[in-house]
């Protein structure tokens, strides 16, 4: 027995030799990649920052600078900032110390974010010789034998238990049983067990098998090999050089998370209408990831993810939800609600805001009632729609949303606006979510665009562009806008009862007031904000002037039947020329080729259905790659629905 235990001693320590040797290499071998990779993202990020302006730094300074002073002195991108020193900033005439220790501060910030945020591609031809350290050290790890990820693991398990296995095994050696109490020496014998199970484990055997690093080999062997297969060393290097990458339709989140959120169940039993793939991965990343801000780009379904999260929720016992939204936007969430899933749903009036479920269900309120409501505990899921509404944190509706947020454990607050241009909204929504949540973004990134951004604030963050989704996308969305009378536009409509043309016009006759026309300046300022084309269409000329109006300078037209020819031409090619966002108002009856164009926009529900289908035509056919969005505004109960209905307008 004594010569048992002793075999089983050397042996394991043979063994955690062999362990702590691989593991040694390994770390080694990784430390060398992300060493030689360290001065290629250094480049890669310095080069980055030489196209972003010196006003970026606005956002991240610390407090307020004078640009100008930077501007005159021909300072235009923060890489020239940063390879400016603090005492040769404060030699500009009005930048004091405060002001150059803020900027070289923010630039070295920002540096920081734009290496991390650094995609790293090896050049072939030509070679890009400044990347042969990092060949060479990829070589090793991309010709390890296939084994080596379960020796790794192995050897981890080893390190872990066998030292201090060994020491109790010790207890019951032939000189040390006998000084050890009776539960020293069971325990003793347990670890000469484990210790056995271990060196007899397959896994462990794997630790004495030679070459499972590949070896070190001159530079021009690497580099012919990386020629032969290099998307083998993008994925090694992806992998350890930690260079941030990922799937555009999961919103570039990185690997190993997507595959967490790809892994979370979601039971769609509630749900009435499937899910697109995208969709399904943002309903399951809200779930895994509890506190969320979902920020797809319009018309991607963020309404739709949001309740088949809650539906999800509902099947794991909790009844009761709770949406906030602007009150022009409640009639809507209600009818999708009620389209997309089966369960009940409870509309809380901001003049009745005391009601509340009483049986279960999902309660939609307005923002101005969210303040008043009896909200009771274990809130399944509380979901916030145009959250960037909600940043102002002097507010009662702001410090509402922050409390609900903080005491909710599923929560997604929903915008379509992308933060990378609106870092201080940005700041405010991470404001309504627990430290925990928020601490580890640094807003630093959004000055080096929206990807990087979401790549860093990936563990909270999902957003996807149409582009990012193009595949699984429809040709054309159509949205219905349910938008109910202001006061105004309600006493004017009930004044031309009978006349069917003026009750049509009667949601824009008080424009101050009119919801119709506050949401239709939601919907451009969305479009302008993901710098994407709108056309507006009407079959009323003064519709179309009372819309310019509010739209302001920069909007073209109105195209009317009244307009010149060469009018229609100039502004139809103004249109197409810009770069961007750009809108163009047009009588529906109109016949224009307008190409470009992501998002139309109906004033009104068209009486003639196919006069409607071919304006959408002349905009989707018009050689558009992508999805077009279509948006009829309505209001509820009034002629527009008897129209949307088919049902004409008597």
């Amino acid at each position: 027995m004594r010569e048992h235990v002793g075999r089983v001693l050397r042996d394991a320590g043979t063994l955690e030799l062999a362990a702590m040797r691989l593991l040694g290499e390994y770390w080694r071998a990784r430390h060398d990649v992300v060493a030689a990779a360290g001065p290629l993202r250094t480049e890669a990020a310095r080069e980055r920052l030489r196209s972003v302006p010196v006003t970026r730094l606005k956002d991240t300074a610390g407090g307020p600078v004078r640009f100008g002073a930077v501007r005159g002195a021909e300072l235009v991108s923060v890489a020239e900032i940063l390879e400016s020193a603090p005492e040769g900033l404060r030699l500009l005439r009005g930048v004091g110390p405060v002001t150059a220790g803020r900027l070289h501060g923010a630039a070295q910030r920002l540096a920081t974010a734009a290496e991390w945020a650094a995609g790293l591609r090896i050049g072939i031809v030509p070679r890009d010789e400044a990347a042969t350290p990092l060949v060479v050290a990829l070589y090793r790890l991309v010709n390890a034998a296939p084994d080596l990820p379960r020796a790794g693991a192995a050897a981890e398990i080893v390190r872990r238990d066998v030292h201090g296995l060994r020491t109790r095994a010790r207890c019951v050696t032939w000189r040390r049983r006998m000084l050890r109490t009776r539960s020293e020496q069971k325990a003793g014998w347990e670890a000469v067990a484990r210790l056995k199970e271990l060196l007899e484990d397959p896994e462990t055997a794997l630790l004495r098998s030679p070459d499972l690093l590949g070896p070190r080999v001159p530079a021009e062997e690497a580099w012919r090999d990386y020629e032969r297969r290099p998307a083998d060393y993008q994925a090694v290097l992806r992998e350890w050089a930690e260079v941030p990458e990922g799937e555009p339709a999961e919103g570039f989140l990185p690997g190993h998370l997507a595959a967490r959120v790809r892994a979370q169940s979601l039971d769609e039993t509630l749900l009435r209408v499937p899910l697109r793939g995208y969709q399904a991965f943002g309903a399951r990343f809200a779930l895994l990831q509890r506190r969320v801000i979902l920020g797809d780009e319009p018309g991607l379904g963020k309404t739709l993810q949001a309740v088949a999260a809650i539906a999800h929720r509902r099947t794991e016992q909790t009844s009761s939800f709770l949406v906030a939204c602007p009150p022009n936007k409640l009639h809507r969430w209600v009818r999708d609600i009620e389209a997309y899933c089966s369960i009940i749903v409870h509309p809380v009036l901001a003049h009745h805001p005391g009601y509340w479920l009483s049986q279960g269900g999902i309660a939609v309120a307005p923002f101005d009632a969210l303040p008043y409501l009896n909200v009771p505990p274990g809130l399944g899921m509380f979901v916030v729609d145009e959250a960037h509404q909600t940043t102002n944190r002097d507010t009662l509706r702001a410090t509402t949303v922050t409390r609900l947020c903080r005491e909710t454990e599923h929560v997604m607050l929903l915008t379509g606006i992308p933060m990378d241009e609106r870092v201080g909204d940005f700041h405010g929504l991470l404001g309504h979510l627990p430290d925990q949540a928020a601490y580890r973004v640094r807003l630093e990134h959004a000055a080096l665009g929206s990807r990087a951004l979401r790549a860093a604030a990936a563990h909270v963050y999902l957003r996807r562009d149409q582009r990012d989704v193009l595949a699984e996308l429809p040709d054309v969305v159509h949205v219905d806008e349910l938008v109910p009378f202001s006061r105004a536009g309600q006493a004017v409509y009930e004044d031309a009862e009978g006349d069917v043309t003026a009750m049509r016009r009667a949601a824009y006759a008080a424009p101050r007031s009119s919801a119709k026309l506050k949401r239709l300046r939601e919907l451009v300022g969305e479009a302008a904000a993901n710098g994407v084309k709108v056309v507006v269409f009407s079959c009323f000329a003064d519709v179309l002037a009372t819309v310019h109006d509010a739209l302001g300078a920069g909007t073209l037209g109105p195209v009317t039947r009244r307009t010149p020819a060469t009018r229609r031409e100039d502004a139809v090619a103004e249109f197409t020329a810009a770069r961007g966002h750009a809108v163009l108002l047009s009588e529906v009856q109109v016949t224009l080729d307008l190409r470009g164009a992501s998002v139309v926009i109906f004033c009104e529900p068209q009486a003639d259905p196919d006069l409607e289908a071919r304006a959408v035509g002349r905009v989707h056919g018009a050689g558009r790659p992508g999805t077009v969005r279509v948006h009829r505004l309505l209001t509820p109960g009034t002629v527009d629905e008897r129209i949307s209905a088919g049902e004409g307008a008597g």
